[in-house]
């Protein structure tokens, strides 16, 4: 395996190589992107990439960027060992060499959910992952469906502007009760730790109530909200049931849905979703 750190490197070792798979990540490795990197190296018979960039632009001025794990070197050792061919971990000023002019957005698509609540974010997750896309020049990409609402925005990306990449979601990877694999969950305290599962409880009992018969969201809705406020360590940032497509909130779960949810555990922001 090779670690580069320049677009120039990168291009030189990806010369006249016929297919390449890439599996962005913003590093801190864990089975979550491993589970990304062994289904690119399942079904690639090329070069497998990983980039490994934590992308300013994508952070507000109020989140967590400047305390964003970036464990570089134990994240090239599960690269590694994962069978990774290429490490792309460029610097910030190799990524953004001047002010960033240029911006990719994806509206509608990203306009509820988490895009609610963090104005620009999905715009700086298309522009890096375009740019990605220029740089590397892969045929095909891969993305964990836990960021449903950034796979659907890279989906919508890529069909609106005529990208030439094959985009695969990944299902999510959780621990045994439950909790969806995060970066994040390493800020939690041991209390929130033991309190966070209740996000994938609250979506997986929204999912049986549809299933039970009941079709009206605003009464699931408020019945998965009130599940988890029951804990006093858990702030409800959003409960939406929304479309599969354009994220846009549905009155009745009569069709295919997305269950999304997010919500705050001491200072740390945990996601979640499930398809009906």
């Amino acid at each position: 395996m090779r670690a580069v750190h320049t677009v120039k490197e990168l291009h030189t070792a990806l010369k006249s190589k016929e297919h390449v798979g890439l599996v962005p990540t913003m590093g801190a490795l864990h089975a979550g992107h491993a589970k990304l990197i062994e289904t690119a190296r399942g079904e690639s018979g090329g070069v497998v990439v990983v980039s490994i960039f934590v992308n300013p632009i994508q952070f507000g001025p109020n989140e967590d960027y400047s305390r964003y794990p970036r464990p570089l070197e134990q994240d090239l050792e599960i690269c590694k060992r994962l069978g990774v061919d290429l490490v792309f971990a460029p610097s910030v000023e190799e990524m953004y060499p001047q002010p960033q002019l240029t911006f990719v957005e994806v509206s509608r698509v990203s306009e509820h959910l988490c895009g609610k609540f963090r104005p620009g974010h999905f715009r700086g997750v298309a522009t890096v992952v375009l740019k990605l896309f220029n740089i590397v020049q892969p045929q095909v990409a891969y993305f964990g469906e836990k960021d449903m609402q950034q796979l659907e925005v890279i989906r919508r990306m890529v069909a609106d502007l005529n990208v030439p990449v094959k985009i695969v979601g990944v299902p999510t990877v959780r621990e045994p009760d439950g909790l969806a694999l995060s970066s994040r969950n390493n800020y939690l305290s041991e209390p929130e730790r033991q309190a966070a599962p209740a996000l994938y409880a609250a979506l997986k009992h929204a999912a049986g109530r549809i299933r039970a018969g009941e079709k009206d969201a605003a009464k699931i809705q408020s019945a998965a909200i009130a599940e988890l406020e029951q804990s006093p360590l858990i702030r409800v940032e959003y409960f939406e049931i929304v479309d599969p497509g354009e994220l846009q909130p549905v009155v009745t779960a009569d069709r295919n849905v997305r269950i999304a949810a997010a919500i705050w555990i001491g200072k740390t922001r945990l996601i979640d979703n499930v398809f009906l």
